[in-house]
Protein backbone atom coordinates (compact mmCIF):
# COMPACT_ATOMS: atom_id res chain seq x y z
CA UNK A 1 0.00 0.00 0.00
CA UNK A 2 1.01 3.81 -0.74
CA UNK A 3 1.77 6.02 2.35
CA UNK A 4 -1.27 7.90 1.79
CA UNK A 5 -3.33 4.60 1.71
CA UNK A 6 -1.39 3.81 5.54
CA UNK A 7 -1.83 7.25 6.92
CA UNK A 8 -5.54 7.00 6.43
CA UNK A 9 -5.42 3.54 7.35
CA UNK A 10 -3.31 4.25 10.66
CA UNK A 11 -5.81 7.56 10.98
CA UNK A 12 -8.71 5.33 10.57
CA UNK A 13 -7.81 2.83 12.84
CA UNK A 14 -6.57 4.90 15.86
CA UNK A 15 -10.24 6.53 16.16
CA UNK A 16 -11.83 3.40 15.61
CA UNK A 17 -9.97 1.08 18.26
CA UNK A 18 -10.52 3.82 20.95
CA UNK A 19 -14.44 3.33 19.94
CA UNK A 20 -13.96 -0.60 20.50
CA UNK A 21 -12.38 0.29 23.56
CA UNK A 22 -15.15 2.47 25.65
CA UNK A 23 -17.70 0.40 24.08
CA UNK A 24 -16.19 -2.42 25.44
CA UNK A 25 -15.48 -0.89 28.90
CA UNK A 26 -19.41 1.05 29.09
CA UNK A 27 -20.61 -2.60 28.02
CA UNK A 28 -19.07 -5.04 30.65
CA UNK A 29 -19.71 -1.93 33.02
CA UNK A 30 -23.53 -2.32 32.45
CA UNK A 31 -23.40 -6.38 32.46
CA UNK A 32 -21.93 -6.21 36.41
CA UNK A 33 -24.51 -3.18 37.21
CA UNK A 34 -21.96 -1.61 39.50
CA UNK A 35 -21.78 -4.51 41.75
CA UNK A 36 -18.47 -4.52 44.03
CA UNK A 37 -19.15 -7.62 45.70
CA UNK A 38 -17.93 -10.76 43.72
CA UNK A 39 -21.26 -12.63 44.16
CA UNK A 40 -23.30 -9.75 42.90
CA UNK A 41 -20.99 -9.38 39.99
CA UNK A 42 -21.48 -12.87 39.06
CA UNK A 43 -25.76 -13.10 39.27
CA UNK A 44 -25.34 -9.50 37.28
CA UNK A 45 -23.06 -11.39 34.46
CA UNK A 46 -24.94 -14.42 33.86
CA UNK A 47 -28.31 -11.90 34.34
CA UNK A 48 -26.85 -9.99 31.32
CA UNK A 49 -25.31 -12.98 29.31
CA UNK A 50 -25.41 -11.26 25.77
CA UNK A 51 -23.55 -8.02 26.90
CA UNK A 52 -20.40 -9.93 27.89
CA UNK A 53 -20.91 -12.12 24.77
CA UNK A 54 -20.93 -8.77 22.91
CA UNK A 55 -18.00 -7.77 24.98
CA UNK A 56 -15.86 -10.41 24.46
CA UNK A 57 -16.47 -10.01 20.53
CA UNK A 58 -15.21 -6.45 21.26
CA UNK A 59 -12.41 -7.61 22.80
CA UNK A 60 -11.61 -10.04 20.01
CA UNK A 61 -11.77 -6.87 17.95
CA UNK A 62 -9.74 -4.89 19.65
CA UNK A 63 -7.54 -7.69 18.68
CA UNK A 64 -7.20 -7.48 14.93
CA UNK A 65 -7.55 -3.48 15.82
CA UNK A 66 -4.33 -3.11 17.42
CA UNK A 67 -2.33 -5.28 14.71
CA UNK A 68 -4.06 -3.49 11.83
CA UNK A 69 -2.89 -0.48 13.38
CA UNK A 70 0.62 -1.16 14.08
CA UNK A 71 1.05 -2.74 10.47
CA UNK A 72 0.23 0.67 9.14
CA UNK A 73 2.29 2.26 11.29
CA UNK A 74 5.09 0.49 11.04
CA UNK A 75 4.97 0.77 7.09
CA UNK A 76 4.91 4.66 8.05
CA UNK A 77 8.26 4.59 9.79
CA UNK A 78 10.66 2.11 8.69
CA UNK A 79 11.89 4.24 6.58
CA UNK A 80 13.24 6.21 9.45
CA UNK A 81 14.82 2.95 11.63
CA UNK A 82 13.52 0.01 10.87
CA UNK A 83 14.74 -1.81 13.71
CA UNK A 84 12.90 0.33 16.31
CA UNK A 85 10.11 0.48 14.08
CA UNK A 86 10.00 -3.41 14.67
CA UNK A 87 10.32 -3.64 18.13
CA UNK A 88 7.03 -0.35 18.24
CA UNK A 89 5.13 -3.39 15.84
CA UNK A 90 5.97 -6.30 18.23
CA UNK A 91 5.08 -4.08 21.22
CA UNK A 92 0.99 -3.21 19.48
CA UNK A 93 1.04 -6.82 18.62
CA UNK A 94 1.59 -8.28 21.84
CA UNK A 95 -1.45 -5.36 23.35
CA UNK A 96 -3.30 -7.25 20.83
CA UNK A 97 -2.69 -10.88 21.49
CA UNK A 98 -3.43 -9.86 25.57
CA UNK A 99 -6.77 -8.43 24.39
CA UNK A 100 -7.42 -11.66 22.33
CA UNK A 101 -6.92 -13.81 25.55
CA UNK A 102 -9.03 -11.04 27.16
CA UNK A 103 -12.19 -12.23 25.11
CA UNK A 104 -11.30 -16.02 26.11
CA UNK A 105 -11.20 -14.87 29.76
CA UNK A 106 -14.72 -13.32 29.58
CA UNK A 107 -16.35 -16.16 28.42
CA UNK A 108 -14.84 -17.97 30.78
CA UNK A 109 -16.70 -15.68 33.15
CA UNK A 110 -19.59 -15.56 31.98
CA UNK A 111 -19.58 -19.71 31.84
CA UNK A 112 -18.40 -19.29 35.69
CA UNK A 113 -21.45 -16.72 36.35
CA UNK A 114 -24.17 -19.29 35.21
CA UNK A 115 -22.68 -22.03 36.52
CA UNK A 116 -23.33 -20.12 40.33
CA UNK A 117 -26.41 -19.58 39.96
CA UNK A 118 -27.30 -23.18 39.07
CA UNK A 119 -25.08 -25.01 41.88
CA UNK A 120 -25.56 -26.12 45.14
CA UNK A 121 -24.59 -24.20 48.10
CA UNK A 122 -21.42 -25.83 49.25
CA UNK A 123 -19.99 -25.22 45.29
CA UNK A 124 -21.56 -21.85 45.78
CA UNK A 125 -18.27 -20.84 47.24
CA UNK A 126 -15.76 -22.52 44.63
CA UNK A 127 -17.67 -21.09 41.95
CA UNK A 128 -17.09 -17.24 43.92
CA UNK A 129 -13.67 -18.16 44.47
CA UNK A 130 -13.44 -19.06 40.61
CA UNK A 131 -14.78 -16.20 39.53
CA UNK A 132 -12.88 -13.72 41.64
CA UNK A 133 -9.73 -14.87 40.06
CA UNK A 134 -11.44 -14.52 36.82
CA UNK A 135 -12.08 -10.83 36.88
CA UNK A 136 -8.92 -10.36 39.06
CA UNK A 137 -6.70 -12.15 35.53
CA UNK A 138 -8.72 -9.29 33.47
CA UNK A 139 -8.03 -5.97 35.93
CA UNK A 140 -4.35 -7.29 35.67
CA UNK A 141 -4.29 -8.20 32.24
CA UNK A 142 -5.16 -4.47 31.42
CA UNK A 143 -2.45 -3.08 32.97
CA UNK A 144 0.01 -5.30 31.32
CA UNK A 145 -1.71 -4.43 27.58
CA UNK A 146 -1.91 -0.77 28.71
CA UNK A 147 2.54 -0.80 29.20
CA UNK A 148 3.09 -2.69 25.85
CA UNK A 149 0.58 -0.44 24.18
CA UNK A 150 2.89 2.82 25.96
CA UNK A 151 6.12 1.19 24.82
CA UNK A 152 4.76 0.92 21.15
CA UNK A 153 3.50 4.42 21.39
CA UNK A 154 6.69 5.62 22.72
CA UNK A 155 8.85 4.84 19.37
CA UNK A 156 6.22 4.95 16.89
CA UNK A 157 5.87 8.69 18.69
CA UNK A 158 9.77 9.17 18.63
CA UNK A 159 10.20 7.76 14.63
CA UNK A 160 7.66 10.14 13.74
CA UNK A 161 9.39 13.39 15.40
CA UNK A 162 12.49 12.13 14.16
CA UNK A 163 11.03 11.97 10.52
CA UNK A 164 9.08 14.87 10.53
CA UNK A 165 6.67 12.98 8.88
CA UNK A 166 3.79 14.63 11.04
CA UNK A 167 3.61 18.19 13.03
CA UNK A 168 6.56 18.50 15.61
CA UNK A 169 4.14 19.77 18.29
CA UNK A 170 2.20 16.96 17.98
CA UNK A 171 5.14 14.07 17.41
CA UNK A 172 6.38 15.94 20.75
CA UNK A 173 2.74 15.34 22.39
CA UNK A 174 2.63 11.76 21.69
CA UNK A 175 6.22 11.51 23.01
CA UNK A 176 5.20 12.87 26.23
CA UNK A 177 2.34 11.39 26.72
CA UNK A 178 3.55 8.15 26.18
CA UNK A 179 6.21 8.15 28.47
CA UNK A 180 3.99 9.24 31.56
CA UNK A 181 2.13 5.86 30.59
CA UNK A 182 5.94 4.12 30.47
CA UNK A 183 6.51 5.67 34.24
CA UNK A 184 3.17 5.26 35.78
CA UNK A 185 1.98 1.69 34.76
CA UNK A 186 4.45 -0.19 36.21
CA UNK A 187 4.24 1.88 39.16
CA UNK A 188 0.19 0.93 39.33
CA UNK A 189 1.23 -2.72 38.31
CA UNK A 190 3.47 -2.95 41.34
CA UNK A 191 0.87 -1.14 43.34
CA UNK A 192 2.77 2.19 44.72
CA UNK A 193 -0.10 4.36 42.10
CA UNK A 194 -3.79 4.48 42.59
CA UNK A 195 -7.06 6.21 42.47
CA UNK A 196 -8.17 8.76 40.07
CA UNK A 197 -4.29 9.52 38.86
CA UNK A 198 -4.28 6.28 37.05
CA UNK A 199 -7.28 7.69 35.06
CA UNK A 200 -6.01 11.20 34.75
CA UNK A 201 -3.01 10.10 33.21
CA UNK A 202 -4.63 8.74 30.36
CA UNK A 203 -5.95 11.91 28.99
CA UNK A 204 -2.99 13.60 27.27
CA UNK A 205 -2.36 10.41 25.07
CA UNK A 206 -6.44 10.25 24.59
CA UNK A 207 -5.93 14.23 23.29
CA UNK A 208 -3.11 12.71 21.29
CA UNK A 209 -4.52 9.77 19.42
CA UNK A 210 -7.94 11.85 18.82
CA UNK A 211 -5.55 14.72 17.31
CA UNK A 212 -3.42 12.66 15.35
CA UNK A 213 -6.03 10.16 14.02
CA UNK A 214 -7.87 12.78 12.74
CA UNK A 215 -4.62 14.42 11.03
CA UNK A 216 -3.59 11.23 9.14
CA UNK A 217 -7.02 11.05 7.83
CA UNK A 218 -7.20 14.59 6.71
CA UNK A 219 -3.36 15.53 6.10
CA UNK A 220 -2.01 12.16 5.73
CA UNK A 221 1.95 12.34 6.41
CA UNK A 222 4.75 14.23 4.83
CA UNK A 223 6.88 12.69 1.94
CA UNK A 224 10.31 11.02 3.33
CA UNK A 225 13.36 12.81 2.08
CA UNK A 226 14.86 11.31 -0.69
CA UNK A 227 18.22 9.43 0.35
CA UNK A 228 21.06 10.89 -1.80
Amino acid sequence: MTRTTNARLAGFMFLFYIATGIASMILFGHATSGAKETAAKLASIATHAPLVRLTAVLALLAFFDAVVLAVALYALTRDTDPDLAVLALCCRVGEGVICAFSAVSTLGLLSVAAASTAVAAPDTAAAHALGALLLQQDSLGAPIAAICFAVGSTLYSYLFLRARSIPVPLAWMGVLASILLVVVLPMQLAGFIGGPVTTYIWLPMLVFEVTLGLWLLLKGVAAQPTAT
